[in-house]
């Protein structure tokens, strides 16, 4: 019922467009003004992608420029920035520090996109900044990306964070968030995704990320990939930028593993350097974000303090400190029900190879995804003997359920479609024996309708 009233309520704005914000006095009401009037990349699509800087510097300035007055660390990358933003905000959290984290898109609440210390920012701030700035949005025309940059940067200042977590939207260069100057520059890695706007190869993709590397500024690269390490070096020459491959540094093993968390052998210039590191995190591709954090913490840690009991306290404590979701989360036992919102031709790799080293008897795949998805590089690393559920995500960029089905099908993996996801999982679940395993994703929108 309230999904069927939120869906009213954007349809009534829909239609008087032009509708003030004056008479608005809810949350939702500002969130469906917002949904109705900005162009929102995760829901339409490229007509939502903008080319420049020019709006967010333009909402910056009318703003005050929030972005200069809080320290920030910025990170990009293709997979695992969201993992890697929110373990650092962890760790700085427990050093005492007080950290602003913007990351996006969001699973279900708007505000989860902009926290403090793990707290969303409050529902009347949101209604407040919109209201005061509807004539600013009407004059710029922003993206629904561009006005959630300006807003998290101003809640950011006048929250007077000690250092703000900034997460890289879609590339870099021309990414919204790509006006601030960080203590730090970290990219995660690189891989095939949003190809019609980064370019079509490794290198070109690299060389959009590469565009937050800033004059001076350090730049941790986490993963050396022979395609892309040339663009960075040159990248980081020409900025005189110090730069270091984690990677090249930091060792992280796997020692013992179960649905909450992971303990890891760290090594550091392959000597011993944490010992049973406890951590919340779960899937392989994990290490990989660690050993990107644990080199961005050794960077951060000549300017801040941060010691080895708050590496442990903010790792250990992942998800209540930065309410850390949708990364190989247990939804459930008897079968054992998992998600995850790797949705890239990498991502999905790392996935189909962890299903296959947990125990189980028959799999099951709940699957959906985005309408400008190349499947041709998703189908060929999905298992053929798994059972699938295709539903569409509860978006306009979702990909009719039927759609995909019919081009899994000609790839040779067969499904049943499902109307929504929550459908596609009670499915799942009513065929499922208790030794079974069902696994949720393809898309951070399918599992949202399930976090």
């Amino acid at each position: 019922v309230d999904c069927l009233q939120r869906q009213s309520t954007r349809l009534f704005f829909e239609r008087v467009g032009a509708l003030s914000l004056s008479a608005m006095k809810t949350y939702q009401e500002t969130l469906d003004y917002l949904y109705s009037q900005l162009p929102m990349f995760q829901r339409i699509g490229a007509a939502a992608f903008k080319k420049d800087l020019t709006n967010i510097q333009r909402l910056c300035d009318a703003l005050g420029n929030p972005q200069e007055q809080f320290k920030s660390i910025h990170i990009g990358g293709t997979n695992g920035k969201g993992s890697t933003a929110h373990m650092l905000s962890a760790i700085f959290q427990s050093a005492g520090y007080r950290v602003g984290l913007y990351t996006s898109p969001h699973y279900r609440d708007f505000r989860e996109r902009i926290k403090l210390n793990g707290e969303l920012l409050p529902e009347q701030w949101v209604v407040d900044f919109v209201e005061q700035h509807e004539e600013l949005m009407k004059e710029v025309k922003p993206s629904y990306f561009e006005i959630t940059v300006a807003m998290a940067f101003r809640y950011f200042a006048e929250q007077k964070v000690d250092i703000g977590v900034i997460e890289v939207g879609l590339g870099g260069r021309l990414d919204s968030t790509n006006i601030i100057t960080p203590e730090l520059s970290v990219i995660t890695n690189i891989s095939y995704d949003h190809m019609q706007f980064l370019g079509d190869t490794l290198e070109l993709i690299a060389g959009e990320k590469a565009g937050i590397i800033k004059p001076g500024v350090p730049v941790v690269i986490g993963e050396t990939q022979p395609e892309t390490k040339p663009v960075f070096l040159a990248k980081a020459e020409a900025e005189g930028s110090p730069i270091s491959f984690a990677d090249q540094h930091i060792g992280a093993t796997v020692v013992e593993s179960d649905y909450t968390g992971s303990t890891y052998l760290v090594t550091r210039d392959r000597e011993p350097y944490l010992i049973h590191l406890r951590t919340e995190l779960y899937g392989d591709y994990q290490r990989y974000n660690l050993q990107t954090v644990l080199q961005a913490v050794d960077h951060l840690a000549e300017k801040w303090t941060i010691t080895e009991e708050h590496i442990r306290q903010g790792l250990g404590n992942l998800r209540s400190l930065s309410r850390f979701v949708g990364r190989w989360q247990l939804l459930g036992k008897d079968p054992v029900i998992l998600c995850d919102s790797a949705h890239n031709e990498a991502g999905l790799r790392f996935v189909v190879d962890q299903l296959a080293r947990i125990p189980h008897e028959k799999l099951h795949m709940v699957m959906g995804v985005v309408n400008d998805k190349d499947l041709s590089k998703v189908f060929p690393y999905l298992p053929r003997d798994a059972r699938y559920y295709f539903s569409r995500p509860d978006v306009p960029r979702g990909l009719d359920a039927q759609v995909l089905a019919d081009r899994a099908n000609a790839a040779g993996i067969g499904g049943s479609v499902h109307t929504t996801v929550t459908e596609a999982l009670a499915s799942a679940k009513k065929a499922a024996g208790k030794d079974d395993l069902i696994f949720v994703g393809g898309s951070i929108f399918v599992v949202a309708e399930v976090v």
